[in-house]
């Protein structure tokens, strides 16, 4: 049994395959076209995982989309009928769910084949349902409670439920113009950081502030009954709706905050302008209030589940700081966050919703890994860093291991290519820019010298998953880099380069079993240095996260990265070639 889930026309555009109750593959559609969130059709991606699986879309037995027209729809007329929003807004909605109805059109056109070929139907699943059933349905807790949480799916921004086996009750919604994640993007775009997705840069500067402007929060969102509401004065999108276009496919958003906001919080910042200890403390109180209004539907949905675990999705289940202090400020003592927590996952949670739900299948799959994405041969290594004539040596794996291990201790900063891409936002050891994190000014070096982005964002340590417990003041695991942890107070200056300015760190635990030759190169370091820590960021430059051999050698020639590996090749530059300025 064969289903293939799409996310498409929400941010992050993605295709996944699940076989049998397992899933075999999942990628966005940003690797292949190099735009960041794309926001279109994933054909890319779904040629990919029928490639992969070496079928075609004819042997697809379910097609399951995350979103759904119908749902809601007495709460959306409801909405139309008492807030009267403008003609525009309403236009604009049409017109995506228009796509949608077409989605059988758009499939044949990306499969090269008639839609008379594609004899499998077409579910569309609610937005928070397919949320849901990518992070409790493939958890590996038999019982939890569920919230999924962002900025909105199907006119709804927030759900809870509790989960067994594989049944789902869904307990609360929180409908449209209310949304935590609305408030999170509209000071985002307010504190001058206009691209979509960046308010993970709101929350790198968050503790470099003070939250002197919390009261005010509280009054622009505020907890009500088991969920929330916002004051609409501080906003326009209920009236005007949300101006999104997606140039080239890439979502662009309007501020959407109103003239109130800006009385009394001050000046909108320009984009590229200083940022100023104001914009600190407004980033701060921002991420007080979102962990203050969690923390309530946390406590409330543990006061109706009395579950001791619970599994979080949605685009704010992004705000790893949060996640981390869930267990400090809730009854849970387990917290599950699925790797393509945002939209993205949304495609493999739409498919296990087939899956479980209609089709009605026990479970037998935990997401304990996000390498489900496009592999490269050695071959295409090898043709690739010939076709760019660059001094390289093939080499066996302890060789390589010792190698790379030796020149982070030189304080080289190395591009790290191998195996299947990961799935979800976080490079995880396959596509990675690895570093020594003992090095104190080794976060500036790749953020002035690689990166070229912002010197307060932080860089994340990846740590052997058994020694957590001896830099962490949290042991727990965290294999999609989910969850912000306090390094321990003796540990700050042995690593200072993961270490972020409030003593936390975003880590990634790395496993033996699922990603052996990350471990071993980890281990190979500790080897040398006694420190099972690296510095792992994401392998790019401004772009998405490279997918191929040719974008990694692309990345690696204009940056001033010092090595790169591809497969079993160990990669330098020509003598006296430099990074292109």
């Amino acid at each position: 049994m064969r289903i293939l889930g799409i996310n498409a026309y929400h941010g992050d555009a993605s295709a996944a395959l699940v076989a049998d109750g397992q899933l075999v593959a999942a990628i966005e559609e940003e690797r292949f076209n190099r735009i960041k969130h794309w926001a279109g059709f994933p054909g890319e991606s779904v040629r990919y995982c029928l490639n992969f699986a070496g079928l075609t879309i004819e042997d697809i037995d379910h097609v399951a989309i995350s979103f759904d027209p119908r749902a809601n729809l007495r709460r959306r007329i409801g909405f139309v009928m008492s807030q009267r929003p403008s003609i525009s807004a309403i236009w604009s909605r049409v017109k995506r769910q228009g796509r949608v109805v077409g989605l059988r059109a758009q499939l044949a056109e990306a499969c090269g084949c008639s839609e008379a070929d594609i004899r499998a139907p077409i579910h569309r699943v609610e937005h928070h349902l397919a949320h849901v059933y990518s992070a409790f349905h493939v958890s590996p807790f038999e019982e939890a409670a569920i919230l999924s949480v962002d900025g909105m799916g199907d006119f709804v921004s927030t759900l809870t439920a509790r989960g067994r086996g594989v049944e789902c009750e869904v307990f609360n919604r929180t409908y449209y113009p209310h949304s935590l994640g609305f408030l999170y993007n509209a000071v985002t775009l307010y504190l001058g950081f206009p691209a979509y997705g960046d308010e993970y840069k709101v929350m790198g500067l968050a503790p470099y502030g003070k939250p002197t402007y919390l009261d005010l929060f509280r009054r622009i969102v505020f907890p009500k009954g088991d969920g929330f509401e916002l004051n609409m004065e501080y906003f326009t999108h209920h009236k005007r709706g949300i101006s999104m276009t997606w140039e080239n496919g890439a979502p662009i958003v309007a501020p959407f905050h109103s003239d109130r906001l800006e009385r009394e919080l001050g000046p909108a910042r320009e984009p590229r302008s200083e940022v100023t200890e104001r914009h600190q403390d407004i980033a701060a109180s921002l991420q007080a209030v979102t962990e203050e209004i969690l923390f309530h539907l946390l406590v409330r949905l543990h006061e109706r589940t009395r579950s001791d675990r619970v599994c979080i999705a949605g685009g704010v289940a992004m705000n790893s700081v949060a996640n981390g202090k869930v267990t400090l400020n809730t009854p849970f003592k387990e917290v599950y966050v699925p790797g393509g927590a945002a939209d993205n996952g949304t495609s493999f949670g739409a498919a296990f919703y087939v899956w479980h739900k209609i089709l009605g299948k026990p479970r037998d799959f935990i997401l304990d890994h996000a390498y489900w994405g496009w592999e490269a041969s050695e071959r295409a290594c090898l043709d690739a860093i010939r076709a760019a004539d660059l001094p390289h040596d093939a080499m066996e794996e302890e060789a390589m291991l010792d190698r790379v291990a030796s020149a982070l201790c030189e304080g080289m900063i190395v591009g790290w290519f191998c195996e299947r891409m990961e799935f979800g936002a976080r490079a995880l050891g396959n596509r990675s820019l690895l570093a020594d994190p003992r090095r104190a000014d080794m976060r500036d070096v790749i953020n002035l010298k690689i990166k070229f982005r912002e010197k307060f964002r932080p860089f994340a340590p990846s740590i052997l998953e058994e020694r957590v417990a001896e830099y962490f003041e949290i042991d727990a695991p965290s294999p999609f880099m989910e969850k912000v942890f306090q390094v321990k107070v003796d540990k700050r200056a042995v690593i200072p380069a993961v270490t972020h300015v409030d003593g936390s760190g975003r880590l990634q635990t790395v496993s033996r079993r699922t990603n052996p030759r990350y471990w071993a190169l980890i281990k190979r370091f500790e080897e040398k240095t006694g420190v099972p820590v690296l510095l792992n960021t994401s392998l790019n430059e401004n772009e998405p996260i490279v997918r191929t051999p040719q974008e990694a050698i692309s990345c690696f020639l204009r940056t001033r990265m010092d090595a790169l590996v591809l497969g079993n090749h160990f990669v330098t530059r020509r003598e006296g070639d430099r990074a292109v300025d």
